[in-house]
Formats: structure tokens, sequence, C-alpha cells
């Protein structure tokens, strides 16, 4: 089915598409299980808590297993 909810490739993921994103939306490395929280941000990369997943500077990766933004997972 096509649509607007409808995503090529694994389920869950955005794939780069920030305009799916709520800016409280928890995304989760595909790779490593880490989890980013915008409440928490993230103290390795200096993002501070508050920043949403879609205002992540675009050379941002997983600060535990250095993945690709692209390959989060969106949470419910």
């Amino acid at each position: 089915m096509a649509g607007a909810d409808h995503f090529e490739g694994f389920e869950g993921s955005y794939l780069g598409n920030r305009d799916v994103l709520k800016p409280g939306s928890r995304l989760e490395c595909k790779i490593c299980w880490w989890v980013y929280d915008p409440a928490l941000g993230d103290p390795q990369w200096q993002i501070a808590p508050g920043t949403p997943f879609a205002d992540l500077p675009a050379h941002w990766r997983c600060p535990n297993c250095d993945g690709d933004a692209e390959q989060f997972l969106m949470l419910e």
C-alpha cells in the first residue's frame, strides 16, 4: 500500500525523512539498540536536553556504535 505512512526499507525506520518525526519522538539504533531520547539529549555529542531528533546536526551518528542517523527506528 503506497501513501504517506508507507516506508521502503526496514519497518519503523524513518530513512532520513525528518518530516515524519515529532519533537518528542524517541528513536532507537537498529544496530546496537541505543535510544535517542530528546528529553535527555546526547552528552557525548554535546546535544542539549530538549533537542528533537529532527534537529540533530547532519553529521550526528550513534554515540554507541557510530551508526548512521538515517538507520534509527522510531519507537512508539
